[in-house]
């Protein structure tokens, strides 16, 4: 809990510092590409939280790596992470940013999963009833996963639903299962 307050944190003063800049995106845009290329390239993130590195080091491939890349208020904010010895939650503190800015753009990250590969204009309708449903702007994240048989899944933030065909075949099963037959033909 403590790394996930700590990444919360640094996500608000960035955010603040955002705002201050009229950067708002850009820096969620940043950010997401730091968080992907941590994602991508686990030697940097295992470099950047190795103790035995001198923060210099470090600094100066987050330099080489960033400038360019994304605006230059955040490699500097990067660089303060690193001063603070608070690297290891460069992920989180994306993520919560991210948290932050599509709270005040009024928009949500659903994660869709569904059983075969849909057309960009399904994506869209999906998109487009997510968006009524949870009455937000929905950012969609389609994924294919066969084993759902049917149907579709999705998570946004703490609500999942659970529509597939495997999850109602599961739950018919466990109604037969238990269900009251009744008695024996034959007895009373």
């Amino acid at each position: 809990m403590r790394g996930e307050t700590i990444a919360r944190n640094y996500a608000e003063a960035l955010f603040e510092l955002g705002r201050r800049h009229e950067a708002l995106q850009e820096f969620g845009d940043g950010l997401e590409v730091v968080a992907d290329i941590l994602d991508e390239n686990r030697d940097l993130g295992l470099f950047l939280e190795t103790p035995r590195i001198q923060a210099d080091e470090k600094k100066r491939v987050l330099r080489e790596a960033f400038e360019g890349r994304v605006p230059p208020l955040l490699v500097n904010f990067l660089l303060l992470v690193v001063d603070k010895r608070r690297q290891r939650y460069l992920s989180e503190m994306a993520t919560a940013y991210q948290h932050l800015l599509d709270t005040h753009m009024g928009r949500t990250r659903v994660d869709v999963q569904v059983a075969r590969e849909v057309s960009d204009e399904e994506a869209t309708e999906i998109g487009r009833r997510l968006s009524d449903l949870l009455e937000m702007d929905a950012i969609t994240r389609i994924r294919v996963r066969p084993e759902l048989i049917g149907g579709i899944l999705f998570r946004s933030g703490d609500t999942i639903f659970d529509g597939s065909v495997r999850r109602r075949l599961q739950r018919m099963r466990r109604s037969l299962m238990t269900a009251d037959v009744g008695p024996e033909p034959g007895t009373p």
